[in-house]
């Protein structure tokens, strides 16, 4: 039995896709440039700022911390503005509910403090975490496992009794890069097969399959 859950927020919680997407091409149509929509969510979990980079280098443009950190806080107000169109992902509300007083629960996103803030009060989950982690409180991005090891740490739990639920590639590397277990949901951008490659211990379709999850967390099934 793991004593500890840690929950990624975008894509695995919450369907944020198309706010996500939005956000980012406003901010970077601010600069004159554009982006592609595939580019964005296919870097939805390593956060705002390593995106803008990449943004930024593959337009051949300075990267500057000044302009990426204009270009994060014009994403944010975007953002938070769309927090309406923000939705749990059937099964979210009911999954927290089953784990809550039975394990310890964390938010662990590389989203930025302000936005996930807003969201989680605005969709009324904020009471379910004993530790939210931000991009605000790491250095380094997912597949790095800081944010999931700095949960653990505030957790008072070990990596090895703590699992992970994620939807992105980054997000299940970081969880094993940081020796605990994972389960990967399919509510993201990321195909079975991609999931699969980064070895997490779980896959499931959706929060709905909460016996699977739930079987996972509180049995003795085996890390991979």
């Amino acid at each position: 039995m793991f004593k500890a859950v840690i929950f990624d927020w975008d894509g695995t919680l919450a369907d944020t896709r198309e706010v996500i997407v939005e956000s980012f091409r406003k901010a970077v149509n601010e600069t004159g440039l554009s982006v592609s929509r595939e580019f964005v969510e296919r870097r939805i979990g390593i956060g705002a700022e390593e995106t803008f980079r990449e943004i930024l280098r593959a337009s051949n443009l300075e990267v500057t911390d000044a302009l990426v950190k204009r270009l994060i806080e014009s994403k944010n107000r975007v953002e938070i503005a769309l927090g309406d169109k923000v939705v749990l992902f059937d099964g979210a509300l009911d999954l927290l509910k089953s784990l809550r007083g039975k394990v310890k629960l964390a938010l662990a996103s590389m989203n930025s403090r302000e936005v996930i803030d807003h969201l989680i009060k605005l969709k009324e989950v904020e009471s379910f975490f004993d530790v939210v982690l931000t991009a605000n409180e790491v250095q380094h991005s997912k597949p790095n496992p800081e944010i999931f090891l700095k949960a653990v740490s505030k957790l008072s739990v070990a990596p090895k009794e703590s699992v992970v639920v994620e939807d992105s590639i980054f997000g299940v590397q970081a969880a094993k890069a940081g020796r605990m277990g994972c389960i990967a949901v399919l509510t993201g951008v990321y195909a079975q097969s991609e999931l699969k490659r980064a070895k997490p211990d779980v896959v499931v379709n959706s929060l709905l399959a909460k016996s699977e999850i739930l079987n996972f967390v509180f049995g003795q099934q085996s890390l991979k």
